[in-house]
């Protein structure tokens, strides 16, 4: 299930959205400009496609992961690869986006 996020995720979100991958794991699509994300589902391009209906840019969106215990983020996608953006990796490279990123979903998800 993928929920979109726009005000802080209550304790049954998180559950729901953390089913996908048995309650351990969340993948993640941060708009870093709209300061908003989209959470759950198998594929991160799903979220992706749900946020560039909701008026999301591309540009503005990156990939990621959430440890549903641990509350642990990481910054492997596969919509991350951007070589025109410096970016040719799965990772976020980028120091500025990956601190955005994190505060995001600590505020929307921790």
């Amino acid at each position: 299930m993928i929920i979109v996020f726009k005000k802080k995720a209550t304790s049954d979100d998180i559950r729901k959205v953390a089913e996908d991958f048995g309650g351990l794991y969340i993948k993640v699509v941060v708009d870093v400009s709209r300061k908003i994300l989209a959470a759950g589902g198998e594929r991160h391009f799903d979220a992706e496609q749900i946020l560039l209906k909701d008026g999301s840019k591309q540009a503005d969106l990156w990939g990621g992961g959430l440890d549903a215990k641990t509350g642990e983020t990481d910054y492997n996608s596969m919509i991350n690869i951007r070589p025109n953006r410096d970016n040719p990796s799965r990772d976020i490279l980028s120091a500025d986006v990956r601190q955005e990123f994190d505060k995001i979903v600590k505020n929307l998800m921790i």
